[in-house]
């Protein structure tokens, strides 16, 4: 493995590992030498435990975020990376028609764990020298698309949390960038349309490629941004989307 692609000597936290994105993300960290915590509301469906530091944790919460990063900065000695991979299953609905429990959710662990798990990770990773984190958004927070208007809503505010991030930290040498996959082949999918097959055949069109992602692509955008590979780069959106955006 070329060496700036190396994570050898950090530690990382994914959230959301339990997710075919967030999954990916953790194997592929752990491939190129890093120490990994697998945070997950559902244990069941993390990566082997033998692995990976698993923690179950609810990112909308604020003492089991804390106690989850001070568990995992705690048993590895530090913290150099974050992955803001947990989103919520959101419901398809206009304004009109979501309630505000519904709307307050999606936020809350969308936008409220990224903020706080930034927010504990960060004097970690200030005390290691310095470090990545990398916010999971999507081509659709910036485009729109019928239905998703909460789930647009928080992925856009990602996009620009990210920036004022990346401003506030840049002397602690944090680098602060997001990542927005095109539709993934994930568990998701077959939950919103049905089947895989039936997601295939109405979302890979309206990519130039004419598919949807794998996980495994999306992970290899996610150790760029982690690695000494992406040093000059933060505040900044890494778009990996198949041509989505393009047209």
């Amino acid at each position: 493995m070329n060496q700036k692609y190396s994570l050898k000597g950090k530690a990382a936290i994914v959230t959301g590992a339990g997710g075919g994105i967030g999954s990916a993300i953790a194997q592929t960290f752990a491939k190129a030498g890093a120490k990994v915590a697998c945070l997950d509301l559902d244990l069941s469906k993390l990566p082997e435990k033998e692995n990976f530091l698993t923690i179950r944790c609810d990112v909308a919460s604020e003492s089991e975020t804390r106690d989850a990063v001070e568990q995992a900065a705690k048993t590895f000695g530090g913290l150099h990376v974050l992955v803001n991979a947990a989103a919520m299953r959101d419901p398809s609905a206009t304004v009109v028609e979501l309630d505000l429990e519904a709307w307050n959710r999606v936020f809350a662990v969308n936008v409220g764990g990224a903020f706080l798990m930034s927010r504990w990770a960060i004097p970690h990773m200030a005390a290691a020298g310095g470090g990545s984190i990398i916010h999971v958004a999507s081509q659709l927070g910036s485009v729109g698309s019928p239905g998703r208007v909460a789930y647009c809503a928080t992925k856009g505010a990602l996009l620009t949390m990210a920036k004022a991030m990346a401003a506030d930290h840049a002397a602690q040498k944090i680098r602060v960038n997001t990542l927005s996959p095109g539709a993934v082949e994930t568990e998701r999918m077959p939950l919103r349309y049905g089947s895989m097959e039936k997601a295939r055949a109405a979302l890979g069109p309206k990519h130039l490629l004419q598919r949807l992602g794998l996980p495994e692509e999306i992970a290899a955008a996610a150790l760029f941004l982690a690695s000494d590979a992406a040093s000059f780069m933060t505040g900044a959106d890494l778009l990996v989307d198949g041509g989505y955006n393009a047209v």
